[in-house]
């Protein structure tokens, strides 16, 4: 069961991993460059994310790895550049990972594939990563749909596990 979304809260997939945690009622965080710096300027304080004392993105992908259980990685077609530098960390921090091509896997097809290897590595904190907004104007949304559709379980678990805790919802 995953209990909380992490990401690095750049544009594209990381804001739509973000946003869907939100939806999904998980908790979200993650870290992020000093300055909440995105190709679109700061990253509103809504997203509680931490800063780094450094403003470089390959140390807030590096610690975002270290941080989680396992790395998720959307992409349409094969990992470049940071995406394929968070694998690269991953495989560094002997994290797992999986990589979701949006353009070859469908949406039901993901998120099944998705909780299988969240199931297999028994992932709580899931860090999710994948291009930028400028890189893949349509990442956004993809990542976003095949996260709904992965949650949609995890936030039932997620509710009912608390409304055991908690029956009287104090």
């Amino acid at each position: 069961m995953i209990t909380r979304i992490i990401s690095g809260g750049q544009t594209g997939a990381d804001q739509a991993a973000l946003d869907a945690a939100i939806e999904a009622g998980i908790p979200h965080g993650g870290w992020i460059p000093l300055g909440r710096k995105t190709e679109d300027g700061p990253l509103s304080e809504t997203y509680r994310l931490r800063e780094l004392p450094s403003a470089e993105y390959p140390a807030r992908t590096e610690q975002n790895v270290i941080d989680s259980d396992g790395t998720l990685i959307i992409s349409r077609g094969e990992l470049t550049g940071g995406s394929d530098y968070t694998r690269r960390m991953a495989v560094r921090h002997r994290k797992p990972w999986i990589h979701i091509d949006a353009d070859t896997t469908s949406v039901d097809g993901a998120a099944a594939h998705i909780r299988a290897w969240v199931r297999e590595h028994r992932i709580r904190v899931l860090n999710v990563a994948g291009p930028r907004a400028s890189a893949d104007p349509d990442i956004y949304a993809k990542t976003k749909t095949i996260l709904r559709s992965f949650l949609h379980p995890c936030q039932e678990n997620f509710r009912t596990d608390h409304s055991r805790k908690n029956p009287e919802g104090a």
